[in-house]
């Protein structure tokens, strides 16, 4: 009964912030600030209607103001109301072309400045990329990427495409990592309080002086470092609760 509840009122939340984040791009078509905006109002509301309790450690993206390629696991359509509380100052993201679809929404994450692409079209790709990488060098724009390319439904971590590493490369900008802890198979939607998530940023991968040539390292060293600090949190989250019912 309460899942039913919650996601007719998320329904509800989500049309009502979409004909605002609209309205917002409207208002300031394309300014890249519209991304964190919109994420905000979606976020705000979704994580107390799914009443998920998230603690982030993230000074690093609040303080940031240089352009950079964010690198994010992604699980699942509860993304959205997750990480909206955390997107940076300036920062837009690359969604699939499908996207333009959805009412509302797909015509303020275009408003906003994002990246829509193609997937299999490999002109189109290209574009975007070479979009993406003068976005990061000329208009003081980071780019938001879930190098997965899918979701992963909360399991292990997918292989990561390319795209995230050759621009970050091609900019010269650095690589932050953003870890979420293993929420949707421990999220119960049906009890009042529905979980605990854990955000953690780590720290910069410079690219300077990289080529592309050293993608495939530079990938490697990402997943690693994702991969081992998603199972430290959730390992975090497995002990609190072993407390709780100590």
């Amino acid at each position: 009964m309460l899942f039913a509840l919650r996601m007719l009122l998320l329904s509800a939340h989500f049309l009502f912030a979409s004909v605002i984040g609209l309205l917002i791009g409207l208002i300031r078509p394309f300014e890249p600030d519209n991304s964190r905006l919109c994420a905000r109002l979606y976020a705000w509301g979704g994580r107390i209607i799914l009443g998920l309790e998230i603690r982030a450690e993230v000074e690093a993206l609040k303080q940031r103001r240089t352009p950079c390629v964010y690198v994010a696991n992604h699980q699942s359509n509860y993304d959205l109301f997750v990480l909206g509380t955390v997107v940076p100052y300036r920062t837009v993201s690359i969604g699939k072309d499908s996207l333009k679809f959805v009412p509302f929404f797909g015509q303020l994450y275009w408003l906003a400045g994002n990246v829509l692409i193609k997937r299999g079209h490999a002109t189109q790709a290209k574009q975007a990329m070479l979009a993406s990488t003068d976005a990061l060098q000329n208009k003081d724009t980071s780019i938001w990427v879930f190098a997965e390319g899918t979701r992963n439904g909360g399991n292990n971590m997918l292989p990561f495409k390319k795209g995230a590493f050759q621009m970050a490369i091609a900019a010269g900008v650095p690589i932050i990592p953003v870890c979420v802890s293993s929420y949707p198979k421990h999220m119960s939607l049906n009890a009042l309080k529905a979980g605990l998530i854990k955000i953690r940023a780590l720290a910069e991968i410079p690219t300077h002086g990289l080529t592309m040539e050293d993608i495939p390292r530079l990938m490697q060293q990402c997943f690693e470092q994702m991969q081992a600090t998603i199972r430290q949190l959730d390992q975090d989250i497995a002990n609190a609760r072993k407390a709780v019912h100590a």
